[in-house]
């Protein structure tokens, strides 16, 4: 069954309590959390601090997203009683490697995500050891751009290397998600679809991530 991930860059930050109980209600999975240095990506969204502060406040898990320079300096600090993935990007990082090691060290899963433009190969020699590749499916660094589909295609090459390799890992899709496109990205082999603008920025958000929730089991029956 393909899970929710609701990105919170779109939500009212004055009221993220509130957006918490909407993605409960909406059964959502997990709390995709968009950390953004304006370094990686030319935009700044919260850290740390705003994620700490909603540990606690949810029984959902988070999975959080660094879009930040050489992540692995600071990697414990987004580590949280909630906290199930930790996915930085490929592209940020000197020493890749390493940098998953230190985020399974604390106890918590990890993840690489990779850029349209990223080759898929270029996570070859760490399909063993991640457990989720987060296929951004847009530029990261601003919610609400339009889905790539030639992501599509990347999506079908990690799920067949995933069979063909006996692996265990998630496949996640990132930008752009909608109701239009979802049956694509699942059929394609995702697992975990990050939603975001498409249902916050909508008329009722609680009514779009019940539909979302819907069409995903629809999908996967």
């Amino acid at each position: 069954m393909a899970q929710l991930s609701l990105s919170i860059l779109s939500a009212d930050f004055s009221a993220l309590g509130e957006t918490l109980k909407t993605a409960e209600a909406g059964g959502v999975d997990f709390i995709h959390m968009d950390v953004m240095d304006g370094r990686f990506v030319p935009n700044i969204s919260f850290g740390p601090a705003v994620i700490g502060s909603l540990a606690g406040k949810t029984g959902l898990p988070f999975d959080v997203h660094l879009m930040v320079e050489e992540p692995g300096d600071a990697i414990e600090r987004y580590v949280t009683a909630n906290t199930e993935y930790v996915v930085v990007h490929c592209e940020a990082c000197r020493h890749l490697d390493r940098v998953l090691r230190s985020i399974k060290s604390l106890g918590v899963k990890c993840g690489v995500a990779l850029n349209p433009a990223t080759h898929p190969a270029v996570l070859d020699y760490v399909l063993d050891y991640v457990d989720q590749i987060l296929v951004m499916s847009v530029n990261p660094g601003f919610g609400g751009q339009s889905f790539i589909r030639g992501v599509l295609d990347k999506i079908k090459m990690y799920d067949a290397m995933r069979t063909e390799m006996d692996l265990r890992y998630k496949i996640s899709v990132d930008g752009g998600v909608n109701l239009e496109n979802l049956p694509d990205v699942v059929g394609a082999g995702a697992d975990m679809l990050v939603v975001g603008s498409a249902a916050l920025n909508s008329p009722d958000p609680l009514a779009s991530l019940r539909s979302f929730r819907e069409v995903a089991d629809a999908c996967t029956k």
